[in-house]
């Protein structure tokens, strides 16, 4: 089963390399990475997916709490969240396909983000099915280069119960 593990991390360096370190080390394999620094530049978010069964999830989990940089472990995908990715495609356009690539683009909202006489680049963000699927109908136009984020994700927040949604909101000044 497909995890998403969500790491707050102190951004020193060496940090990622001990992150990866555990995982090749126990042989578990990472299918996605995202790194970046948080609103206070000293602390870091990282997105792990990761897949295996509960126990293998378990250990994993663990050893992250054991990192010495790490600050937080949650696996997301124990409760609701909300994933995105960002996926920068580079696409062969004959002539007789430009038409229908930026067709393509524009019904996944995507953006074409350069252009040339044989190719455009599109840049497409939403969940892992929306990327795969624009993806498998433009490749067969030619797909020159595709880069992929990996994805990132968040914990959505609980929903208001009915009793707190009734009550009036208060006044700001």
């Amino acid at each position: 089963m497909e995890h998403i593990i969500s790491l707050t991390i102190e951004n020193k360096f060496g940090a990622l390399s001990r992150v990866a370190g555990l995982f090749s080390g126990r042989g578990f394999n990472i299918e996605s990475l995202s790194v970046a620094p948080t609103l206070d530049p000293s602390i870091s978010m990282m997105t792990i997916v990761t897949s295996g069964e509960e126990r293998i999830i378990e250990q994993i989990l663990k050893q992250l709490n054991k990192v010495i940089d790490v600050i937080k472990v949650v696996d997301i995908s124990e409760s609701e969240y909300v994933e995105r990715e960002t996926a920068l495609i580079k696409v062969h356009t004959r002539p007789e396909d430009r038409a229908e690539a930026l067709r393509i683009a524009d019904i996944f909202r995507a953006n074409v983000v350069d252009s040339s006489p044989m190719s455009y680049t599109i840049e497409v963000t939403g969940d892992v099915r929306k990327v795969q699927a624009i993806i498998n109908l433009l490749q067969p136009l030619g797909i020159k280069e595709l880069v992929r984020t990996g994805r990132v994700a968040i914990g959505r927040e609980p929903t208001r119960t009915a009793s707190a949604q009734s009550r009036p909101l208060a006044k700001v000044n």
